[in-house]
């Protein structure tokens, strides 16, 4: 069975991989000239010269991210080589906030999450009772709510400060949206994975795992060479113009002219391509797609030379960012890195000069160190719209045609764990469904 996957980010590799272990011949075209997608590598040159490698984004995994740390380990990277796991922590530079004591450290969860909001620094008994209230409400309600409900709908109980130094940072970095206006059905979803999932390879589900190294090294890099090493095609910088149906075929057209011929597709390029290059065949799929609304991530890349920051991960408060990471503490043997930090504007608007600029004072003001801006990277498709009441298009595109991505109908919101577990799906799909 011939089987194309169109577009090259984690989704697609991950589509690649499970078709190819289904047994099918695949081609994967990728219009970019690198695989990876929206989280890839990407190499900067500081003032003095030095190689800086970064990322389109910067991005951070968690423990209950079963299937993208199941496929790493497939591919041949072992997660703890290539991610640092550190205990669940949403600390702020002034020590206030929350994170699992050295102590808990081991502990199963829920409990190392609930020693975690025992021992939450600037909050009171009341603070903590209340998220404890919460959490116990959540979990008798199975982590549902209402379709229509948003974050701060499902939080009325939970105190102001609470809801600044937890609830709030959670629900942009997950989501991608405030609490007022992020969908409440995903963020119980993610929270009940985190909270009581399970442990893998003796990662919590709750730990922060922040890239030690660029991003296409933890995944796109090894799945190109596991596809190759199999006889698989790879084909970068190989734009697709059309898909048509061929006599219970696809035939797939390519920028440059050629063409081919395939049993099963699957689609995963962005929503808004898809729904551009699908119209034809099947209309209404792709006006669902292009329903779907999106919101920029921006990410500026600032360097103070010996520079470093109290924790790898520190919470910001009182502007555009976030949170700021410390990649050279992350990666203390790349001499590139070494002083360079991140700073993340999660649901960003603006115009990207403020922004950094913004973010620049932002950090200053509180970390207390002097930064020389280096470069600001803003995707501005980085997530779907994680709204209340959102219509996603299914991964059943046509017959022999499916889709993938992080934007396809799935519990998960836009997050690597999203992309790869639509991109599974979709390629057991297509080996696994019926001949025609």
């Amino acid at each position: 069975m011939r089987v194309a996957v169109v577009g090259g980010g984690w989704a697609g590799l991950a589509a690649a991989v499970a078709a190819t272990e289904g047994g099918a011949r695949v081609s994967l075209f990728e219009a970019a000239h690198a695989l990876g997608g929206r989280a890839r590598r990407l190499v900067l040159h500081r003032a003095d010269g030095l190689a800086c490698p970064l990322d389109n984004g910067q991005h951070i995994l968690i423990g209950a991210y079963r299937d993208t740390l199941g496929l790493m380990q497939h591919l041949g990277v072992a997660p703890l080589d290539v991610l640092q796991a550190l205990p669940l922590s949403l600390r702020f530079a002034d020590g206030r906030g929350l994170q699992v004591p050295r102590w808990a450290a081991g502990w199963r969860a829920p409990f190392d999450a609930l020693a975690a909001i025992a021992t939450a620094r600037g909050w009171g008994w009341g603070d903590r009772l209340a998220l404890l209230r919460a959490t116990l409400r959540w979990r008798r309600a199975g982590f549902t709510c209402p379709p229509d409900a948003t974050v701060a709908g499902i939080c009325l109980d939970v105190s102001p400060r609470v809801m600044e130094e937890l609830i709030e940072p959670l629900c942009v970095s997950a989501l991608n949206l405030p609490a007022a206006q992020a969908s409440g059905t995903v963020f119980l979803r993610v929270l009940r994975d985190a909270l009581f999932g399970e442990a893998t390879d003796g990662i919590a589900p709750a730990a922060l795992l922040l890239p030690r190294a660029d991003l296409s090294t933890l995944l796109p890099d090894a799945a190109e060479r596991w596809l190759i090493e199999r006889g698989q095609s790879v084909h970068v910088g190989a734009r697709v113009e059309t898909i048509t149906p061929d006599e219970g075929r696809w035939r797939i057209e390519l920028a440059e002219g050629t063409h081919a011929h395939f049993d099963r597709v699957v689609w995963a390029t962005t929503a808004p391509a898809a729904a551009r290059a699908l119209a034809t065949v099947a209309p209404d799929w792709a006006r669902t797609a292009a329903a779907v609304e999106h919101t920029a991530i921006t990410t500026v890349y600032a360097w103070a030379p010996t520079a470093r920051l109290p924790a790898p991960m520190v919470a910001l408060r009182d502007g555009p960012a976030q949170f700021a990471f410390d990649r050279g503490a992350l990666s203390p043997r790349e001499p590139g890195v070494q002083g360079v930090m991140a700073l993340v504007i999660s649901a960003s608007q603006g115009e990207r000069e403020a922004l950094q600029a913004a973010a620049i004072a932002q950090a200053q003001a509180q970390l207390g160190i002097r930064l020389l801006p280096l470069q600001t990277v803003t995707e501005k498709r980085a997530t779907f719209t994680c709204a209340p009441g959102l219509q996603r298009p299914p991964a059943a595109v046509a017959p022999g045609l499916w889709a993938a991505g992080d934007h396809v109908d799935g519990p998960y919101p836009a997050t690597l764990e999203g992309a790869v577990r639509s991109g599974l799906a979709a390629g057991n799909l297509a080996v696994e469904a019926p001949i025609r």
